[in-house]
């Protein structure tokens, strides 16, 4: 069982930036593979990063190439987001998800977290 808390979000102005965290409770959290995924109200749950468990392999959407970037620190459990040129369409609850493969869907997730709420003003 993996238990996942992240944190770090909050309001903040267009062109800002914002690091999600996500802390694992489990050591063995550092064998499966980690990923951010957001929903925006009324809107299916998307991907947005991907990060393969020993940390070499990263994938993004589209929307976010550039300007977000996916790290993980296994000897502290924890994956984080580093979030810049931040746009108002970004506004979301950014969920942090575990899988043992690297997957883009929603449905191929093992654990998820309770989520954390971006919001960009313009």
């Amino acid at each position: 069982q993996v238990q996942l808390v992240e944190s770090g979000g909050g309001l903040v102005q267009a062109g800002g930036s914002l690091r999600l965290s996500c802390a694992a409770s489990s050591r063995t959290s550092s064998s499966y593979h980690m990923g951010w995924f957001r929903q925006a109200p009324g809107k299916a749950r998307e991907f947005v990063a991907s990060i393969n468990w020993h940390g070499t392999t990263t994938y993004y959407a589209d929307s976010v190439k550039g300007r977000f970037t996916i790290s993980r620190d296994n000897a502290k459990n924890t994956t984080y987001l580093q979030m810049n040129s931040l746009k108002p369409e970004d506004t979301a609850a950014y969920f942090c998800a575990a899988a043992k493969f690297m997957t883009r869907s929603p449905n191929g997730i093992e654990y998820w977290g309770q989520g954390t709420q971006v919001t960009v003003s313009s």
